[in-house]
């Protein structure tokens, strides 16, 4: 049963591959698509981590079908990839369903949660929906009272989904403010990495939201965790080493065109960390709205570690210089959210 468990993954991760392969082989054909979603089916969280502006305790689940009137609405605009995050999206009672929905729709399924909630029958059912990615975040090794994401706490849970799980997984760790002891970011990527598992690391804002360099032994272990990662699209982040050092990237930003956010009211926005623009619904979206969005700048991009936005962006690196600027209403004269959170979004 071992060997044919071990032939099994290793065939479901060749196809992974190929499924991602294609979509990054599309994207560079066309600048048409969406290439990442994330969308939110739940705001509510079981967890209340201080440095996160993403989740409230109250939220009800987005009902099913108007998730799966969303994901459609995706599927038309031939979206690559679509991950679910939230709050917590093991919280949705259909969340299998809407896994499945991502998967008829032909577009990669990915998953961000906090782990707390996996069972091996609950990892079993996500088996059966056909999840393909699933992210973890862990943010110490002890819980404290940042975040209750330890190592101790969610370890167990590792080994389940070590055990079980046929879809691939990524450890992210996160530096910076907020987090007491950074030597534990490299206790969980090493964790991460003997149990088989992708691991990645971000930086967190601190309090008012702006870009602050790590310190050296930060930077040091920033580096150590960054050697230690095996190949997937999670590892284009050269931007990343700006970032450690407090310096600023100049790219060029798709958010609101190959990379979209869907929060639980069914509105786009750039990103986690900028809701508020465009904010138009998604069944109002228009492929001419996408298009105007890839070429325009975002005054938040130099001084941004939304790192799944800036991953996306490197498809078009190359190509299309951003010669419009955002309409009156666009982050350049919004105030956008506070950036606390060290989004490392991976798919």
């Amino acid at each position: 049963m071992a060997i044919r468990k071990k032939i099994r993954r290793k065939l479901l991760a060749a196809h992974r591959a190929l499924r991602s392969g294609w979509m990054i082989a599309r994207g560079l054909a066309s600048t048409r698509h969406p290439l990442l979603v994330h969308i939110i089916p739940t705001r509510r969280c079981n967890l209340a981590c201080t440095y996160c502006n993403e989740y409230d305790d109250f939220s009800k689940p987005v009902p099913l079908e108007e998730m799966f009137a969303r994901i459609d609405r995706l599927g038309a605009m031939h979206t690559g990839v679509i991950t679910i995050s939230g709050g917590e999206p093991l919280l949705h009672p259909d969340l299998d369903a809407i896994i499945a929905r991502i998967r008829k729709n032909g577009a990669i399924a990915g998953i961000i949660t906090n782990g707390y909630l996996l069972t091996a029958e609950r990892i079993e059912r996500l088996n059966c929906a056909g999840l393909e990615y699933l992210q973890i975040s862990i943010d110490n090794v002890m819980p404290d009272d940042v975040s209750k994401k330890s190592l101790k706490v969610l370890d167990q849970k590792l080994k389940l989904l070590a055990e079980h799980a046929d879809f691939h997984i990524n450890i992210n760790s996160v530096l910076g403010s907020g987090i007491c002891k950074p030597e534990d970011a490299l206790a969980v990527a090493q964790r991460a990495v003997k149990l088989g598992f992708t691991s990645t690391v971000g930086i967190i804002h601190d309090g008012q939201g702006q870009l602050q360099p790590l310190g050296p032994r930060e930077q040091e272990i920033f580096e150590q965790i960054m050697a230690m990662g095996k190949g997937s699209f999670a590892r284009v982040n050269q931007f990343q080493h700006n970032i450690a050092k407090g310096k600023e990237n100049h790219w060029r930003c798709r958010a609101g065109s190959r990379y979209l956010y869907i929060c639980e009211d069914g509105l786009v926005h750039y990103c986690s960390q900028q809701r508020g623009y465009p904010g138009i619904p998604l069944s109002a979206y228009t492929d001419e709205q996408r298009h105007r969005e890839f070429f325009t700048e975002k005054s938040c991009a130099p001084r941004c570690t939304v790192s799944c936005v800036h991953q996306i962006a490197t498809v078009d690196f190359w190509r299309s210089p951003q010669t419009l600027k955002p309409t009156s209403s666009g982050p350049s004269s919004a105030t956008p959210l506070v950036q606390l959170s060290a989004s490392t979004h991976h798919d």
